[in-house]
């Protein structure tokens, strides 16, 4: 059993209901396994071959399943592919890198490289956002422009809700979802599934522990590549003011939305980040 979740049958339970939604993935896809030096890693690639190339990095305690959403209206005019990262409930090896190094920008070397990618647009979300960042940062030359939602490693991290959070997880099933609906937002009919899926997945899965690193001022200051960033104003997670505040100051080629209500978790950003993507 991979040491990410907690049990061999919470495992199965995440794996069958993420094998389900790739069954139904909304746009004809290839599913690639990519051997790198780090682990095995899980590739959905949707879009014309040879189309301008985006790179989809999801958030922690998540896999590719996060832009089922979206992916339909991107891969019309893009190749997309949608990586399962290292560490989290998809189908990538169960391997956690050291995030102060430049391990994981070795490991997205090793997929691009795998992919044939010389330089691609990179959409990312928290923890997907952070990588994204990171690899911007250290590899210039490989992103040409950078859309980040609810990024980590810009404003500070917050745990005010940590603990509701743990008093809550002492009520079973039922409290399990309410910190699921108040970690990420989500908190209405349309977004039921997502919030299924949060409560499955953190039923089963040991997320990742501890503060993500942040990003100097002087590191920031480095992309000079064009950059999106949406933010959730009511996110508990990330200090969204802080990120919005920092990216405006440090970043010269940079757009900032601060959607009002929306938590953690911002979906339903498909035309805003479409609009983004035709532009570059």
């Amino acid at each position: 059993m991979s040491t990410i979740f907690k049990s061999q049958s919470g495992a199965d339970a995440v794996r069958r209901r993420y094998a389900e939604q790739l069954d139904r993935w909304p746009a004809p896809a290839d599913h690639l396994r990519i051997p790198t030096s780090a682990g095995e890693t899980f590739v959905v690639a949707s879009g014309p071959p040879g189309a301008p190339p985006v790179v989809l990095l999801h958030g922690s305690g998540a896999n590719a399943s996060t832009w089922a959403g979206d992916i339909a209206v991107w891969s019309s005019e893009f190749r997309v592919y949608a990586v399962d990262m290292l560490g989290e409930p998809g189908g990538s090896a169960g391997v956690r890198l050291a995030l102060e190094t430049d391990a994981t920008a070795a490991w997205m070397d090793e997929v691009l490289g795998a992919l044939e990618i010389e330089s691609a647009t990179f959409v990312g979300m928290s923890l997907g956002g952070w990588v994204a960042a990171d690899y911007t940062i250290r590899r210039p030359s490989r992103v040409t422009s950078l859309a980040l939602l609810c990024p980590g490693g810009i404003g500070r991290q917050t745990w005010g809700w940590l603990p509701a959070a743990l008093l809550l997880g002492a009520f079973g099933s039922r409290g399990r979802r309410r910190t699921a609906r108040m970690v990420t937002g989500l908190d209405d009919a349309l977004t039921k599934d997502a919030l299924d899926d949060v409560t499955l997945i953190f039923t089963h899965f040991k997320p990742r522990t501890g503060t993500l690193p942040i990003f100097s001022e002087t590191a920031l200051e480095s992309i000079s590549v064009p950059v999106r960033v949406i933010l959730g104003a009511d996110d508990v997670m990330i200090d969204s003011s802080q990120t919005a505040k920092r990216i405006s100051r440090c970043v010269p080629d940079a757009s900032v939305t601060l959607l009002p209500g929306v938590g953690h978790a911002v979906l339903g950003q498909t035309e805003p980040i479409m609009d983004f993507l035709r532009r570059r």
